[in-house]
């Protein structure tokens, strides 16, 4: 399954090359173009001489890591994160590490040695660290090297009557719709935009945007689900289960009203479910995106993820068909009205 294989491949910022070289050898085939940039961005390209408006859709590549800053006299492994994560959701949690994929434990001070004031507040990165079996520093450095991302090792598999779960979900499930969105075929230019280093920066998204130089563009992104308890519901971001989500405001983007309205006009003529994304906080490559060169429409398709940047988070199956199904039907509008 195409989304298990991209959910378990490793992938940090600026070391996306296992990730980027999957998805070449899906899109090679269905596209007329496939470039790799200096950056690493990976574009494909249909229909690229051909009339009409220039369309980019963009999904990153990249996801949360942990990047091994330096090893210790024990052969313990200090890291930094990559990307935002909650340092309360890392103890005891199995990672492998560097390209070899050496298993490890990420570790803390056992709660019987706390002192009772450290049991009252969650750990800091600076008290963790990864244990992978080393007795000292110079066995730990046969087996690892300062630079290395560690990963989660979260199996994907599917949960529930419609759900599934895995590591990655941003944004791997927008790499997965925007290779099936790629299956189909298109009377304009349609450019597909794997970026590099979104959880850093947004910093692949504008050097695509700058190559490629589009008239308008569509992100897809994993977003934050915050349909859970404790979580009032005029404070859910997004839910999942109720559709993908558009984005009206995010800390990156104000997306063209002209491509929010034209997405929910069709999705309620199609009758496909979606929800705005009530959320402003994070951003996307959109915000990059809309800045390049003179400008360029975007608007922000989103599947709903609960436990975003986690070991493992949970999406739905249709929540994800209707996103698919929602920028198809978008492409299709291109074709017949020209634009937007």
């Amino acid at each position: 399954m195409l989304l298990k294989r991209l959910t378990e491949a490793c992938g940090g910022p600026g070391q996306e090359d296992e990730v980027r070289n999957l998805i070449r050898g899906e899109v090679k085939d269905l596209v007329d173009q496939v470039t790799t940039d200096a950056l690493g961005n990976l574009i494909t390209v249909k229909n690229g001489t051909k009339a009409g408006p220039k369309v980019m859709i963009a999904a990153h590549m990249d996801e949360v890591a942990l990047m091994i800053m330096s090893i210790e006299k024990s052969g313990l492994l200090k890291f930094n994160p990559i990307g935002g994560i909650d340092p309360r959701v890392l103890v005891a949690k199995t990672v492998v590490v560097g390209k070899n994929r050496v298993p490890g434990v990420i570790g803390s001070k056992p709660i019987h040695l706390q002192r009772p004031e450290e049991r009252k507040k969650p750990l800091a990165i600076e008290e963790l660290y990864i244990d992978i079996g080393a007795s000292k520093k110079d066995e730990a450095e046969r087996m690892v090297n300062i630079g290395d991302l560690a990963y989660f090792t979260t199996e994907f598999a599917a949960i529930g009557p419609d759900k599934f779960k895995g590591k990655a979900l941003d944004d791997r499930v927008g790499c997965a719709m925007l290779i099936d969105i790629l299956k189909d075929t298109y009377q304009f230019p349609l450019y597909g935009a794997f970026t590099v280093q979104e959880e850093v920066g947004l910093r692949g998204a504008g050097t695509a945007a700058y190559q490629v130089q589009p008239d308008l563009a569509l992100v897809l992104e994993g977003t934050t689900a915050s349909d859970v308890p404790e979580t009032p519901k005029h404070q859910h971001a997004t839910s999942v289960g109720k559709g993908p989500c558009l984005t009206v405001m995010d800390s990156s983007v104000i997306p063209d009203p002209r491509l929010v309205a034209k997405l929910m006009q069709l999705a309620q003529q199609h009758n496909i479910p979606v929800q705005y994304r009530r959320s402003t906080s994070g951003g996307t490559d959109a915000g990059k995106i809309q800045q390049s060169r003179a400008g360029v429409p975007v608007a922000v398709i989103a599947l709903p993820c609960r436990y975003i940047h986690s070991p493992a988070a949970i999406a739905s199956q249709t929540d994800y068909d209707h996103a698919v199904k929602l920028v198809k039907v978008f492409l299709r509008s291109l074709e017949e009205e020209g634009g937007f």
